[in-house]
C-alpha cells in the first residue's frame, strides 16, 4: 500500500462561487472521516476567487477509489453539475 496525493481543482461559473463553496465545505467533514483519508483540505485561489483547490492525501489508490464512489461525493457531483465551469483532478505520488 503506498500513499498518494491528489490536487483537485473546481472553477465555479460566474455567480455560483458561494454555492460551490458551500457544497465543497459540506463534503470536507464526511470525507475526513473516510477510511484511508490522511488529509483533505479545501483552499481558495487568492487571485481567482472562482477557483477552489483540494489538497488531499490518501493511504492508497483503493482508498481514493472508495472515496470517489461514496454517497456524499456522488450527491455533491450531482448537485454542482450546473455550477462548475471546469474541474480537474491530478493524482500524484511523492518523490522526496
Amino acid at each position: 500500500m503506498s500513499e498518494i496525493a491528489v490536487v483537485a481543482i473546481s472553477v465555479a461559473k460566474p455567480g455560483y462561487e458561494d454555492r460551490l463553496r458551500e457544497a465543497l465545505e459540506g463534503i470536507v467533514g464526511p470525507t475526513r472521516k473516510e477510511q484511508g483519508a490522511l488529509q483533505y483540505d479545501l483552499h481558495r485561489d487568492v487571485q481567482e476567487l472562482r477557483r477552489f483547490v483540494f489538497v488531499e492525501r490518501w493511504e492508497s489508490q483503493e482508498a481514493l477509489a472508495a472515496h470517489a464512489k461514496s454517497a456524499h461525493i456522488r450527491a455533491y457531483k450531482e448537485a454542482v453539475a450546473d455550477w462548475v465551469e471546469h474541474s480537474e483532478v491530478r493524482v500524484v505520488s511523492k518523490i522526496v
